[in-house]
């Protein structure tokens, strides 16, 4: 018995190490390989536990291939290990899961085999794991649109005051000249100007920036157990990766108390502040930031408060 329980220790130990390997590139197909093999030569007589356990390495494939690979030795590894799964596994929901898997890594092949057939389009795109869709290039700011303008009418008029030099007398050509001057200068001034236009940063919104190190160091991590799976339901999954819960993974909690497998969590918040599905913001390490947020809480604090002294009846206008 020990000896039994020694080897399958053994077993989820090599199985732990392959998953981690899953995320290094240079590694990934020789840890598909190797997961086929052990899933040739251990799976039909493993433990249920190990069973999840191999089921939630093969789904760790199919999130780093959707989430982060496309060359075609990759999908070809691990179309193999799918099919060589789907013949293995019984569970009905993870073969279901399983031949999904399957076909997407067909329909991949089959679209980098015929280069010239449209994409498929998709609702979710992803740049990496953790990260969530590719957001659209967002509309210049006005600043950079006048400063395209002035530019553009500067060189009109210089090139206008050019052609047209020859034809018309001096005054007109030096009134031409020095407007395309004064256009010049204000450009090569415009950085000086700006700061006059736009005092401080609270009028130009700027991004976010990450969560503080010190408390995602902190957020809670909750192991997820039957009883808890039970009150998130069959289909419950991790809002990022997309993979289904199981008993065992570890979730860490926000705030909020929405919850995600930290590996998926963590470029989120190393990259935003605020959490993935309700848009809660975390403490940052951005002091400018905090103080700008402080006062924009206490300046909607006090017009609230204006607005139910006048509902009130505090304020009378005679």
């Amino acid at each position: 018995m020990k000896r039994m329980e020694r080897e399958e220790e053994c077993l989820k130990q090599e199985l732990e190490e392959l998953q981690k390997q899953l995320g290094k590139k240079l590694k990934f197909e020789e840890a598909v390989s190797s997961l086929n093999s052990l899933l040739q030569d251990r799976y039909p007589s493993a433990s249920p536990s190990l069973h999840r356990l191999f089921y939630t390495v093969i789904c760790r494939v199919a999130t780093v291939l959707k989430t982060r690979y496309t060359a075609p030795g990759f999908w070809l590894a691990g179309l193999g290990l799918f099919e060589k799964a789907v013949c293995l596994i019984s569970d009905t929901s993870e073969k279901e899961y399983l031949k999904t898997c399957i076909l997407q890594a067909k329909e991949h092949l089959h679209q980098l085999d015929n280069p010239n057939e449209p994409p498929q389009s998709s609702n979710r795109g992803y740049l990496f794991e953790g990260h969530l869709t590719v957001d659209p290039e967002p509309p210049q700011p006005n600043w950079l649109v006048h400063t395209n303008l002035l530019t553009t009418a500067a060189t009109l008029i210089a090139a206008e005051s050019s052609s047209q030099g020859r034809a018309e007398n001096d005054d007109n050509n030096n009134t031409s000249e020095n407007a395309a001057g004064l256009l010049q200068d204000l450009m090569s001034r415009l950085d000086d100007v700006l700061p006059l236009v736009i005092p401080d940063d609270d009028v130009i919104p700027s991004r976010a920036p990450p969560a503080s190190k010190e408390v995602v160091a902190k957020l809670p991590v909750v192991i997820l157990t039957e009883e808890i799976l039970a009150k998130l339901g069959t289909d419950a999954e991790c809002a990022i990766c997309r993979e289904n819960l199981v008993v065992g993974d570890k979730m860490q909690e926000l705030p909020c108390k929405h919850t995600f497998h930290p590996p998926c969590l963590k470029p989120w918040l190393d990259e935003h502040n605020s959490c993935p599905i309700c848009r809660h913001e975390l403490l940052t390490d951005d002091h400018a930031y905090e103080s700008r947020k402080e006062r924009e809480k206490e300046a909607e604090e006090e017009r609230k408060g204006a607005a139910n002294a006048i509902r009130g009846g505090e304020y009378m206008y005679v």
